[in-house]
């Protein structure tokens, strides 16, 4: 079970990373165990309880994926340089540099409107460009996650 102040910490941490990378990586695997790591820049994480959603668009062998095997690996790495000089610097994290989220992948579904109104706030300062309307305009399906359990990304010493 997560902790309500574990998972405050939690979504910190993924807030950032998606910040400075614009995505988090999932990983699962295939009817013969290799491994595949799908960038989703679209999670959501429920402020309340451990689950949330993201829009799965594009990924067709993620997809296939989660057919054979629902269970998942969410890792979401702080990439942004400022965070990284000053941790450096001083020697130690303000927070986290990165988590990993284990977690139950739920079936491709609608968007509900208030979803759709979500991404569309987080890719707002985008939407002008070329790119967000090839690649964002599109969102109408969400897949439900919950977490199971998580392990924080440590570096000894820091």
């Amino acid at each position: 079970m997560i902790s309500d102040n574990e998972w405050h910490q939690i979504r910190q941490v993924v807030a950032d990373a998606q910040r400075a990378a614009m995505h988090c990586s999932i990983a699962t695997v295939n009817c013969k165990g290799f491994p595949s790591i799908t960038p989703i820049g679209t999670i959501f994480l429920n402020k309340k309880t451990s689950a949330g959603f993201f829009f799965d668009t594009y990924s067709t062998t993620f997809s296939e994926n989660l057919q054979h095997q629902p269970m998942a690996c969410i890792q979401a790495v702080n990439s942004s340089k400022l965070f990284w000089i000053h941790s450096l610097l001083k020697g130690k994290f303000k927070r986290y540099p990165g988590v990993r989220l284990y977690a139950e992948i739920g079936p491709l579904r609608p968007a509900s409107p208030e979803e759709i109104q979500q991404v569309e706030s987080r890719i707002r300062a985008l939407k002008w460009t070329k790119g967000s309307q090839l690649i964002w305009s599109s969102f109408h399906h969400v897949r439900e996650i919950k977490i199971n359990s998580y392990r924080w990304v440590k570096y000894p010493n820091m």
